[in-house]
């Protein structure tokens, strides 16, 4: 990807998980293995994702899982898709039996959602599905209603294209605070939702964290 990117467009650069190449303001976000725990343990978990994002903002986005041959795509303005189905995010409520939610929890993280956590548990079905990425395409396509992400350090490769595919979608994504962040640089975290539950999600982080940003 990075070879392409230098053939193709050589002004612009490259953040990637494992490797970066050159600075601009055009840059290609990218993670090539997210849910390598379940990748490296044999468990069909796992997705690449890539992202345009220009001078802070995602404008296209790009997730594939190869163990379901999906391709999630979006660009700014036109839309979300899934192997060129147009996708759209739920409107269920928190409360409402049929709603999933998504975390990502491990020790050093920057932030601890465990209370936030334990108080949405009160109305909704949690899991850890074992990627980011992955668990928002379900938001994306209206299978899960919400994803909570505690990851800062580096962690835009996480949720660079996520931002573009979502909210082409019908949802959103904010960090943690519920702040428009930009995606070529570390992150303050990220909530990814369908956009019913969002605020109500926000309301619940500040109770228990402080924004470090």
């Amino acid at each position: 990807m990075i070879k392409r990117v230098k053939e193709k467009y050589p002004s612009h650069s490259v953040d990637g998980e494992e490797e970066q190449f050159g600075k601009s303001d055009y840059v290609w976000v990218c993670d090539p293995v997210d849910g390598t725990a379940m990748y490296a343990t044999h468990i069909p978990v796992a997705v690449f994702s890539l992202a345009l994002v220009i001078k802070g903002k995602s404008a296209v986005g790009l997730v594939y899982d190869p163990f379901t041959d999906s391709l999630y795509t979006a660009i700014k303005g036109q839309g979300a898709y899934k192997n060129g189905e147009k996708i759209t995010v739920n409107d269920y409520e928190l409360d409402d039996m049929k709603t999933v939610c998504h975390y990502d929890l491990w020790v050093g993280a920057d932030y601890n959602i465990s209370n936030v956590l334990q108080e949405l548990g009160n109305k909704t079905y949690i899991i850890g599905l074992g990627s980011i990425i992955r668990a928002c395409m379900c938001v994306a396509s209206g299978d899960f209603s919400l994803a909570i992400f505690p990851g800062t350090k580096h962690k835009n490769c996480d949720i660079a294209a996520v931002k573009v595919i979502v909210e082409e979608a019908g949802g959103k994504v904010t960090d943690l605070f519920g702040n428009e962040q930009r995606y070529d640089e570390s992150i303050n975290g990220a909530v990814i939702s369908n956009g019913k539950v969002h605020n109500e999600v926000i309301e619940t982080v500040k109770k228990y964290l402080k924004d470090r940003k």
